[in-house]
């Protein structure tokens, strides 16, 4: 398929996906410290592993892989304040075409529905199937900035300040614990009735594919789960999980560790764990390197990590910061400082208080308030409630 002048980065919804078609992109970034002095061959055959010495070589000669835009030779060592550019042609991993609905909109926050599969913004080997380039294409809701975070496979309700002042005040109130957030889901076995909280510490494996585990070397965490229901015929329960701390996949580990791993889950709930799928923080005596060496070999990388082991994209990626407002396994660096690409205009035909939907709290099963979409064999129901007019702000994230 060959893209159409002047718009050859624009949506195709076939099959149910959301498709871009493949461009060009540079990703740039400044010569750290302890890479100053070194060939810039070596430096990139030992940081950056997604290639062999001898394609980032190819890269060098021909000019794609570039030190302050001029061609180098593959000896050029590098200096303070070099800006290395590397231009690569991106083919972005296709997402669910289900729309993105609008739950909330005034002149401070913008509060969406995000179904299942599409980041929150830039990352990996996403650009433009992510959400805040979605709302800034399709409508012309520009200059958001995220308050908090979901991963990329989760859906429910995700906010944006309209204004960096309202951005962080909202993510002070999070991280103060005065909004509630309660996520919904649907996991493997029959879950106690009675209430349990989690406190196991989290650590982060890997943050170049997104990976986190249970260990006392982890950071001090908290959730707290509650069950909802059981259905005796799958053999999976409906919980309900209120994170206190808001740590990358929080839930997810949490979840993998008591020994019910959310329903469909393809990393926590995975035999690559060992038999115990991480139960108690079981891995079958796997290390960490081999646990992220087997991820890679298993799984199809862009599928479901959103990276590819074979893909530039990773070159200039930094380590995502684990202490977040929320969760999202693309995300790096304060919550705040995340923008949406800029528009001229506001989007047309929404006021400050337009109010698009507020659907109840109630899934039967087969049916949903907000209708379901199946992603890579999981049905995913979607239920969101926002809710301001209690003492504290109550977000509510549904996945079952």
């Amino acid at each position: 398929m060959k893209p159409v002048r002047g718009m050859g980065l624009l949506p195709q919804y076939l099959t149910g996906l959301r498709k871009v078609y493949p461009y060009y992109f540079t990703f740039t970034t400044f010569t750290k410290g302890r890479w100053v002095g070194e060939k810039i061959l070596d430096v990139f055959a030992r940081e950056f592993r997604a290639h062999p010495a001898a394609e980032y070589e190819r890269c060098i000669r021909a000019g794609t892989l570039t030190v302050n835009y001029d061609r180098v030779d593959p000896d050029y060592r590098l200096k303070h304040n070099d800006l290395l550019a590397n231009v690569v042609h991106r083919h972005e991993v296709p997402v669910t075409s289900q729309l993105i609905t609008l739950v909330h909109i005034d002149e401070d926050i913008v509060v969406v529905n995000k179904p299942a599969s599409i980041p929150v913004h830039p990352c990996g080997r996403y650009r433009h199937n992510t959400v805040v380039f979605i709302l800034a294409k399709e409508y012309n809701l520009k200059n958001l900035r995220t308050i908090h975070r979901l991963d990329r496979l989760t859906s429910g309700l995700l906010l944006f300040g309209r204004s960096p002042k309202k951005a962080r005040q909202m993510e002070h109130q999070i991280r103060n614990r005065q909004v509630q957030k309660e996520y919904v889901c649907r996991v493997d076995g029959e879950f106690p009735e009675d209430e349990i909280e989690c406190l196991e510490p989290i650590e982060v494996v890997s943050y170049k594919i997104g990976v986190c585990k249970v260990s006392p070397k982890g950071k001090d965490c908290s959730t707290v789960f509650k069950r909802l229901g059981f259905n005796t015929r799958t053999n999976t329960s409906v919980v309900l999980c209120r994170p206190k701390t808001g740590r990358m996949h929080q839930i997810r580990v949490h979840l993998q560790y008591l020994g019910y791993p959310v329903v469909n889950d393809p990393l926590y709930n995975h035999p690559v764990f060992g038999p115990l799928r991480g139960k108690g923080g079981d891995t079958g005596g796997k290390s960490d390197e081999h646990l992220v060496r087997d991820l890679i070999a298993i799984h199809n990388a862009e599928n479901w990590l959103g990276v590819d082991a074979a893909d530039d994209d990773l070159l200039f990626s930094k380590p995502a910061s684990d202490d977040k407002v929320g969760e999202d396994e693309c995300d790096t660096g304060p919550a705040s400082r995340e923008s949406s690409p800029r528009l001229e205009s506001p989007a047309p035909g929404l006021t400050p208080s337009t109010v698009m939907t507020r659907p109840r709290l109630g899934v039967r099963d087969g049916a949903s308030p907000m209708g379901e979409h199946r992603l890579g064999g999981a049905r995913e129901f979607i239920v969101t409630r926002f809710d301001t007019t209690a003492d504290a702000p109550r977000l509510h994230t549904t996945h079952l």
